[in-house]
C-alpha cells in the first residue's frame, strides 16, 4: 500500500459504544498517526474495511473526512494517499494547540478537582515508570492521555475532540520525534505541568505548555534528516 509495498495496519480494537463510521474514522487516524499507514501510502477501501471487519461506506466516509483536513489526498481515478507530511501545516496545527493548550490549562488550575488531579498523578507516574524503562511508545499514548486530562479537567472536552482532526498533522512528527531523538523530556515537562495545575499556579503553567510545544523546533532538523521521504517538498 506504500511505494509498491503492503503496509501492515495495526490492530485497533471497537469500542462497544462506537458505530462503524467512528470505529473507521479512529483506527485509519491512529494508523496514521502511528505511521503504520506512512505519508505516501496509498490507501484501499477494500482492504482496510476488510482489516476492520466493516463494510466500504464508513470506511469511504472516514477518508472523506480526512481529504477535508487534508490529511488524505484524493485523486479521482487514481485513488486515495496518505498526504506527505506538509511543514506549513504541522506549523499550523502546532500553533492552534499552543493556543488551546495554554488556554486550557489555565482553565484547569482554577477548576481541577481532587479526582482530575489523581488521575493525572496516576498518568504521570506510569510515564516516569516506562521512561525507567525504555518503553517510549506507552509514554506517547499516555502523553496524549494525560493532555486529554487536563481538557476534561478544564470542563473542555468538546473542544478536544473538535480540535482531533487538524491535530493529526502535528501528531505525525510528534511519533517521529519519539521514534528518531527519543524525546522523553516530556515527560518531566508533564510532572511539572502537574504541579503547576496542584499550586493553581496559572503563570508558571503557561509558560510550560509554551516550552513542551516549542520542542518540535528543537528536534524538527534531526526528523527531516532521518525521514526526508515523509515530507513535503517546498515548492
Amino acid at each position: 500500500m506504500c511505494n509498491g509495498k503492503e503496509a501492515k495496519l495495526r490492530v485497533i480494537d471497537k469500542l462497544p459504544v462506537e458505530t462503524a463510521r467512528e470505529y473507521a474514522l479512529r483506527a485509519i487516524k491512529e494508523n496514521i498517526i502511528s505511521l503504520d499507514l506512512e505519508p505516501g501510502a496509498s490507501i484501499s477501501e477494500n482492504e482496510i474495511a476488510g482489516f476492520l471487519g466493516v463494510s466500504r461506506t464508513p470506511v469511504r466516509e472516514s477518508i472523506q473526512e480526512l481529504s477535508k483536513a487534508s490529511i488524505i489526498e484524493i485523486y479521482p481515478q487514481r485513488g486515495s494517499y496518505v498526504a506527505l507530511i506538509d511543514p506549513a501545516m504541522v506549523e499550523e496545527a502546532r500553533f492552534l494547540r499552543k493556543v488551546l493548550d495554554t488556554a486550557v490549562i489555565e482553565e484547569a488550575c482554577n477548576l481541577a478537582n481532587d479526582t482530575d488531579i489523581l488521575a493525572m498523578e496516576e498518568n504521570v507516574s506510569l510515564q516516569e515508570f516506562y521512561l525507567q524503562n525504555s518503553t517510549t511508545d506507552k509514554i506517547y499514548l499516555l502523553d496524549n492521555e494525560f493532555h486529554r486530562l487536563i481538557y476534561s479537567a478544564a470542563k473542555k472536552d468538546i473542544i478536544h475532540t473538535m480540535r482531533s482532526n487538524i491535530m493529526i498533522h502535528f501528531d505525525r512528527v510528534r511519533s517521529l520525534s519519539m521514534m528518531t531523538v527519543k524525546d522523553t523530556k516530556i515527560v518531566n515537562d508533564h510532572r511539572q505541568m502537574l504541579e503547576a495545575i496542584k499550586n493553581k499556579d496559572k503563570e508558571i503553567a503557561k509558560q510550560l505548555v509554551e516550552k513542551h510545544m516549542s520542542r518540535y523546533h528543537i528536534d524538527e532538523a534531526e526528523i527531516m534528516k532521518r525521514y526526508p521521504q515523509y515530507f513535503k517538498t517546498p515548492n
